[in-house]
């Protein structure tokens, strides 16, 4: 992990670092010279990678080692990728700048806070930095955006708990563990889900996790089961697989069985060992390498100072901006009956990887040998 590793455990105080600290590391991290001219770097520009997140997670596991392949593949004379990693809105803020500073061609955004983040998009758009966001909508200025349409990633999660939950699919009682209220593709889930769960069961609770993280989804789904009774809760509406953890501890602590049926998100592969064990019933795949692929490309066009309408499959319209030029791309519901021909077969698992030999039994039922 480059620039920021590490910080979100740090106080609050640690976060004060100057701009010309980060600028230190983001030197140490880019693996190549990176230097740009913030105008176009030619036919091989200097491409800066802000992820929210790195180590185990999904952006850590996945998207940057598919981004940084994807620029080495599309353009070999381009320095190497420099990478930045925070689950913190005010590291990344610094770490944004910090390329800003050095004078990256182009910067791919995956933003912790889209909104908070404003600003400094609008700072790279005044020094000549093209910004491709990447997942999440960044506000500001942003020249070209890739992600996964939302509403269906949301639709895909309401099917498959109606389904799970048969007979108490009419009028029965679900949580939903929604999203941050600041990242623009949380709401957009919810919009998808809603369009399928309403007028067929009844919420009784719905909560925005702050910042997606675990620890508040856990809070909540404790919250819902002391007000709801976990006898009362036929279903958890989870909008990605980290807070399913966290919805899955809670009742556990709660000495819930049989658990309810619960969805995710970004197919992790604690929620694919989940699956296998019973413990949560689906988890939306979304096929990274497409997305990482379309954003490089987007990328490495912009920073050689091109259009990207021909890498464009439509426009999409922020708070601040109108017709971005995007990319937007189709997500798959993945249970535990179609694992093997989805994230086997994709090759972002081995059966090796997901059957611990404490789910062997339980894969060999699901055909996972």
């Amino acid at each position: 992990m480059c620039l920021g590793a590490g910080l979100p455990a740090l106080k609050r105080g640690f976060l004060a670092v100057s701009v010309a600290a980060s600028l230190v590391l983001v030197g140490a991290c880019g693996g190549g010279d990176g230097g740009g001219s913030g105008t176009g770097g030619g036919d091989s520009p200097s491409v800066g990678v802000l992820l929210p997140g790195g180590g185990a997670s999904r952006f850590g596991q996945f998207d940057k080692p598919l981004i940084v392949k994807k620029l080495k593949q599309l353009c070999p004379d381009c320095p190497a990728a420099t990478v930045a990693a925070t689950a913190d809105p005010a590291v990344q803020q610094q770490q944004f700048e910090a390329m800003i500073t050095r004078g990256m061609d182009v910067l791919i955004l995956a933003a912790v806070d889209p909104q908070l983040m404003r600003p400094s998009v609008e700072a790279a758009h005044r020094a000549g930095i093209p910004v491709v966001a990447y997942d999440r909508l960044a506000q500001g200025p942003i020249s070209g955006y890739v992600t996964f349409d939302g509403e269906e990633v949301g639709r895909l999660q309401g099917e498959a708990l109606l389904k799970a939950m048969g007979a108490e699919a009419d009028g029965g009682r679900i949580v939903m563990m929604n999203g941050a209220t600041t990242d623009p593709n949380a709401g957009w889930y919810k919009e998808g889900a809603l369009a399928v769960l309403q007028g067929k069961v009844r919420i009784g609770k719905s909560y925005d996790t702050v910042q997606w993280r675990p620890e508040n989804a856990y809070v909540n789904m404790t919250g819902a089961i002391a007000a709801l009774g976990a006898e009362n809760i036929d279903g958890v509406l989870s909008a990605n697989d980290s807070m399913a953890g966290a919805v899955i501890s809670a009742l556990n602590a709660a000495k819930v069985r049989p658990l309810p049926p619960i969805t995710g998100q970004d197919a992790d592969l604690m929620a694919v060992r989940r699956i296998v064990k019973g413990d949560q019933y689906m988890t939306v795949y979304k096929p990274f390498k497409r997305a990482t692929d379309a954003t490089v490309e987007m990328a490495v066009a912009l920073g050689r100072g091109e259009k990207v309408g021909a890498i464009a499959t439509g426009s999409v319209d922020s708070p601040t901006t109108e017709d971005v030029p995007a990319v937007l791309l189709p997500s798959v519901s993945v249970t535990v009956g179609n694992i093997g021909e989805t994230l086997v077969k994709d090759g972002m698992y081995t059966v090796d990887q997901i059957c611990t030999p404490a789910l062997r039994a339980a894969c060999d039922r699901a055909g996972l040998t």
